[in-house]
């Protein structure tokens, strides 16, 4: 079974991020033989810091992680639930990414590797959720 993995745990590797490190290092050894696959949005997180396309394709090779396309049902519950966020009182600091992944892995009905718990708790909470 594919399991899609948050760009906050693959950049814990890339930053060697003192406290998530070993966490996010034992989860991707752990899940890697169900097939870790990541989403345009998760490339799109990745490719902040990186210089070109071709750097973060070759990260996502070295760790055996496959890009898929979102379901367009994802995208349109992405934009239900990040509408009910908004009214519930939510800020617009806080964009549709982690909608649009957590909506992904609720209509594939596949995990979520993350170390953000919270929204996706509150907001998918039929996913299965991998976190610390």
């Amino acid at each position: 079974m594919s399991i899609l993995i948050d760009s906050n745990v693959i950049l814990d590797l890339v930053n060697q991020d003192p406290i998530w490190l070993d966490w996010s290092l034992s989860s991707i050894e752990r899940y890697s033989s169900g097939g870790l696959i990541i989403n345009s949005i998760i490339f799109s997180e990745l490719s902040t810091n990186a210089t070109s396309t071709e750097e973060v394709e070759s990260l996502l090779k070295s760790l055996e992680i496959e890009m898929i396309e979102i379901p367009r049902k994802a995208l349109f519950l992405a934009s239900k639930v990040h509408l009910d966020y908004r009214r519930r009182g939510g800020t617009r600091s806080t964009g549709l990414p982690d909608f649009f992944i957590g909506a992904h892995a609720q209509i594939a009905s596949i995990p979520l590797i993350s170390r953000d718990k919270s929204r996706y708790q509150t907001y998918f909470p039929q996913i299965t959720l991998i976190s610390p």
